[in-house]
C-alpha cells in the first residue's frame, strides 16, 4: 500500500547535522509520519549503531520496511541521499560510548565461577547502560544543561511512580548546593498548586521511562505552557516526552530485572549536578559546607571513631 506523506524535495530544507539533531527531528514530525515510515524511525531512533554499520538493505530487513522507506524517511529530514543521512550515524559510532568491555569481561570470569546467571546478566547490563551514557555528544549536553538549571531563577523536578526515585535524587542533592530546586510531589491533587509558582525564566527537569506516567505527561504540559524551560530524562526519542523539550537525553535502562534499571539516569543526575557545581558560583561550595555543618550540628551524622 503507497505511503501518503507529503515529502519535501531533497535539499528543500536543511539536512540536521548530528545524531542529536537527526533524532530530535524524527522525535518532532514522529505523530504525523505514515505508519510504515514510523516503523522506520521508530528502527532508526532504536538502533544508531547498526544504522551506521549495516547496509541500507540489511537495516530495512532488520526494520521490516523497504529500503525505499528508508530512503523516503532519509529525504524527509533533508538528505539527498540514504548514504549521507547514514554519515551522520558514523561520525556519531566514532565518537561512541566509553568501552567498558574489559570490565563486563572481568564481572563474566568472576560470575562464571558460580552457577548465578541472573548474578552475571544484571552485571552485564549494568556496564552496558552506563557505557552508553558516556558519549562525546551527551558530554556536551551535559554542560548546556547545567548552564540552563543554573540560569534559571527555580528549578522543579518531576517523576512519578517508577521514576520518582531519581526526581527525589536529583531534588534532594540538587538542593543543598542549589536552594532553588524543589521537588514535585503531586501528593493529593496538589500538583497544579505546586506548579502554579513556575514560569518564564524557571527549568523543569523531567524523568519518564515506558510505560509513561500520565502524571508527568501532564506536570510537563502545564509547566511548558508557562514558559518553563523543559530538560527531559526517558528512555527512547519516541517518548511523549520529547516534544517541546530543550534538551533531551535518553539512558539505556534495560535489565534481566523485572522493573527498568534506573542506574543510568541516576549516574546522569551525578554528572549534571557535578557539572552545576564545578562552574557555578562560588556559593554553591558555601552551600554544601553550610548543609554539612548545619548536619552534624544537629545530629544526623554518627562519627566513626
Amino acid at each position: 500500500m503507497p505511503e501518503q506523506d507529503t515529502l519535501n524535495p531533497a535539499g528543500a530544507q536543511p539536512a540536521p547535522e548530528g545524531l542529536d539533531a537527526v533524532n530530535q527531528q524524527l522525535a518532532a514530525i514522529y505523530p504525523e509520519l505514515s505508519p510504515q515510515l514510523k516503523v522506520a524511525a521508530g528502527y532508526v531512533l532504536e538502533h544508531s549503531v547498526e544504522i551506521a554499520l549495516q547496509s541500507i538493505r540489511k537495516t530495512a530487513a532488520a526494520a521490516e520496511v523497504t529500503p525505499s522507506t528508508l530512503m523516503r524517511l532519509a529525504k524527509r529530514l533533508g538528505f539527498e541521499s540514504y548514504e549521507q543521512f547514514r554519515e551522520v550515524f558514523q561520525a556519531a559510532v566514532q565518537a561512541g560510548p566509553v568501552e567498558l568491555s574489559g570490565r563486563a569481561s572481568q564481572l563474566r570470569t568472576l560470575a562464571s565461577q558460580t552457577d548465578d546467571q541472573v548474578f552475571l546478566d544484571v552485571g552485564d547490563a549494568a556496564f552496558d547502560n552506563i557505557g552508553r551514557l558516556f558519549t562525546a555528544d551527551n558530554q556536551a549536553r551535559v554542560r548546556d544543561a547545567a548552564r540552563r538549571i543554573l540560569a534559571a531563577e527555580k528549578v522543579a523536578v518531576v517523576g512519578f511512580r517508577d521514576t520518582f526515585a531519581c526526581a527525589y535524587h536529583f531534588a534532594y542533592v540538587g538542593r543543598i548546593a542549589m536552594p532553588n530546586v524543589h521537588l514535585v510531589r503531586g501528593l493529593e491533587g496538589g500538583l497544579l498548586t505546586e506548579l502554579a509558582p513556575f514560569g518564564e525564566g524557571d527549568a523543569v527537569v523531567v524523568f519518564g521511562f515506558e510505560p509513561y506516567c500520565a502524571e508527568t505527561m501532564r506536570a510537563l504540559e502545564i509547566t511548558r505552557a508557562a514558559g518553563v524551560s523543559p530538560i527531559v530524562i526517558t528512555d527512547t526519542m519516541r517518548s511523549p516526552l520529547v516534544p517541546g523539550a530543550d534538551i533531551t537525553f535518553t539512558v539505556a535502562n534495560a535489565t534481566p530485572h523485572f522493573f527498568p534499571s534506573i542506574l543510568s539516569a541516576i549516574t546522569l543526575i551525578e554528572a549534571i549536578l557535578a557539572e552545576c557545581v564545578a562552574f557555578g558560583p562560588d556559593d554553591l561550595v558555601d552551600n554544601v559546607a553550610r548543609f554539612e555543618s548545619r548536619m552534624r550540628k544537629m545530629g544526623a551524622y554518627v562519627d566513626i571513631d
